[in-house]
């Protein structure tokens, strides 16, 4: 493959360009490298759900949810500044703008609200219709068809989910609580889609541009409902909050870059398999026993996420000529929803 040719953004990452003769396939290391990310991403959020329930025990769910996002939002802001990063302009920065509002604020507003009274694992199976809620809605804007194969595959995923965690989630809750979590998984499969139609832009300047709004509506929405706005005194609220903003930048910067290279329904797999590590650092922080059915659904999981995500997808994705590899926007779908 040709080297880089000087018209390829600076923030893209191993960008080489096919020859414009033929289809070529991507390397096996940008296959592996893209799966790496999925896999922190999986990690990441899975814990999240047990940091809220942390950060809820001493703040207010909407003051807590906006220290976390003011903070990232300051850090992700100066690595933008430090590193030059070019920030989204013209229809991509409004897509930034709509990604803020919908992910930062709409999302978190009515999770960190839900898990006040929910336990962590109800929220990650909550969070576990992201896929499907994802695929009709992709389907609805002609980003995406409904493929047989992805369809059943979100259908098996989220069988064992339910399965793995019958004993563990009970409707023991107030129905609001159950309810926000999943308008919130409905606001989290819109964020995707909006990232995914939008024009290019750097992942780092898109989050550097959404964070400060979610941030900014969460505490407008702390000041309006009058909660009381302490700081964290408890060590475990502090670690919490600690890993709360590290993955708000990390998680959700590969996240975006994942979305560049596969199709929206397949990235939001992650949401299918965070429940499991939600359960075990639940296990272990809280003392939840692992159950049979757990291992059962598990294994129904795994099988439900390689129906839909890499079954029958190619050692190599395809790249239609005259496309950079991982540039968002750029890729043929293939069968298994994955680009």
């Amino acid at each position: 493959m040709s080297a880089p040719t000087d018209d390829v953004r600076p923030y893209v990452l191993n960008v080489r360009f096919v020859p414009t003769t033929a289809f070529m396939t991507v390397p096996k290391r940008a296959d592996l490298l893209t799966l790496a990310a999925f896999a922190a991403i999986v990690i990441f959020l899975g814990a999240n759900f047990v940091a809220v329930r942390f950060s809820n025990r001493e703040l207010p769910p909407f003051w807590g949810a906006a220290i976390r996002f003011a903070i990232a939002a300051g850090l992700l802001l100066a690595i933008v500044a430090g590193a030059r990063i070019p920030l989204p302009r013209g229809p991509a920065l409004r897509a930034a703008l709509l990604f803020g509002l919908l992910a930062f604020f709409a999302t978190y507003a009515l999770a960190y609200w839900g898990l006040v009274s929910a336990r962590a694992a109800m929220g990650a199976v909550a969070f576990a219709t992201v896929p499907l809620i994802t695929l009709f809605l992709a389907a609805g804007v002609g980003l995406e068809r409904i493929r047989i194969r992805g369809l059943a595959g979100a259908g098996v995923a989220l069988g064992g989910t339910a399965l793995a965690f019958f004993e563990q989630v009970r409707l023991d809750v107030p129905p609001a609580a159950v309810a926000a979590l999943l308008l919130a998984a409905l606001f989290a499969a819109a964020a995707g889609i909006v990232v995914k139609r939008a024009p290019k832009a750097h992942p780092v300047g898109v989050n550097a541009i959404a964070i400060p709004v979610g941030a900014g509506l969460l505490f407008a929405t702390s000041v309006a409902v009058g909660e009381p706005h302490p700081w964290p005194t408890l060590p475990e609220t502090w670690a919490a909050l600690a890993w709360l903003v590290v993955s708000t930048i990390l998680a959700f910067v590969l996240f975006v870059w994942v979305l560049g290279r596969w199709s929206a329904s397949a990235s939001s797999y992650s949401s299918v398999l965070t429940p499991f590590v939600t359960l075990i650092l639940a296990a272990l922080l809280v003392g939840e026993v692992v159950t049979f059915a757990f291992v059962v659904g598990s294994l129904l999981v795994l099988a439900g996420v390689y129906l839909g995500v890499l079954s029958g997808k190619e050692r190599g994705s395809k790249v239609p000529k005259g496309a950079a590899a991982g540039v968002p926007g750029k890729e043929e779908a293939d069968d298994t929803g994955a680009r």
